[in-house]
């Protein structure tokens, strides 16, 4: 539903890789809000289903951007083409990649080169990028600040704490105002727009298939970890909690909170661990299914407990997890989950 909105404020943003999971939702919640919204997805992984109604969509590859993106540069007088840019276009399989590292390079990071330089000649100058808590790699104490160190495992990590170095750059030499937003672990849905990777990887949607009876049991990776339960420990966020935080990022630098120059860097968690086991009884108790398990062993690089600090998205952004329950997380991805394998309109 679209909220009331003052015509004065009205935007427009342009969202790249706006097809996949969470774009699509950050774009619906734009639309909401009454603002103009193009998706640029190359559909590599996202759906052209899952382009909100009402964005106008445009199938291109992000190191062409500039195709769409150029117009009379702001500094030489003319209005930019668009208020801002929110980067969702990124590869995103740890595993992969480790196998292929030269396309998530040529993607994420060349990608993104593309993009910068494509702002700067049009004279668009707000971003919001999504990064990743995978810039941390493993943490030495938890939660994790910003200020940790970062040491990615993975050139799925490394790529995208490149893209919020470039960025950092950008900000300082061209006056670009930016924030990044490191995602811990996103789940659950908005409506008809939810989680669907191909291949899934993510725990939450898998232990779904084992509820929809696609999968024969969900297999647990260790359990003995130093944990209550031994099993690994991860921070889970709503997907509607995070798109909320990239509209508050926009406001931010719209109202000049963020301003030119600046580079903020925010993680996005609710502050909460909840551990492999109790994510499985947790769908048991969602869906009313038998969720069989098969202890496997530990996977190489999986750290104990990753668990986000999100003071600085509190303080700078005023943003607060409204979802925080893990149930509601998990009702709300098994209502689409659901949906989709009914063949409706998921």
């Amino acid at each position: 539903m679209t909220e009331t909105v003052d015509p004065e404020t009205v935007k427009k943003y342009l969202v790249t890789g706006g097809a996949g999971y969470v774009g699509s939702v950050v774009a619906a919640r734009l639309l909401e809000r009454g603002h103009r919204v193009t998706v640029l997805d190359d559909l590599s992984t996202g759906f052209a289903e899952a382009v909100p109604a009402g964005a106008e969509f445009i199938e291109g590859r992000i190191q062409d951007v500039a195709r769409w993106l150029d117009g009379p540069p702001g500094s030489a007088g003319g209005s930019p083409t668009y208020d801002g840019v929110l980067h969702f276009a990124a590869f995103s399989q740890v595993g992969e990649s480790v196998a292929k590292p030269e396309k998530y390079w040529e993607n994420n990071v060349g990608g993104t080169m593309a993009l910068l330089a494509a702002m700067r000649s049009a004279g668009v100058r707000r971003l919001v990028f999504s990064s990743t808590a995978a810039t941390y790699g493993e943490p030495e104490t938890v939660p994790i600040t910003e200020t940790a160190p970062t040491a990615p495992t993975s050139p799925y990590g490394a790529s995208k704490l490149a893209v919020d170095h470039m960025i950092g750059g950008e900000c300082a030499a061209h006056g670009l105002a930016a924030v990044s937003l490191r995602y811990f672990n996103v789940a659950g849905a908005y409506g008809s727009l939810g989680e669907r990777h191909e291949p899934e990887s993510h725990l939450i949607p898998l232990v779904l298939q084992v509820a929809l009876g696609d999968r024969e049991a969900i297999s647990v990776y260790g359990d003995d970890y130093p944990t209550p339960d031994g099993t690994c420990v991860r921070d889970y966020i709503h997907v509607a909690d995070l798109a909320e935080a990239h509209l508050l990022a926009l406001d931010a630098m719209t109202s000049d909170a963020v301003p030119a120059g600046e580079h903020l860097v925010c993680n996005l968690g609710n502050g909460n661990g909840f551990s492999v086991r109790e994510v499985v009884e947790t769908v048991r108790k969602v869906t009313g299914h038998p969720i069989p398990e098969i202890t496997a062993p530990r996977r190489a690089g999986d750290p104990a407990v990753l668990v986000a600090s999100a003071e600085a998205a509190r303080e700078r952004l005023g943003w607060t997890p409204s979802r925080p329950d893990l149930a509601d997380v998990v009702a709300d991805a098994w209502a689409f989950a659901r949906a989709r394998h009914e063949g409706g309109p998921a």
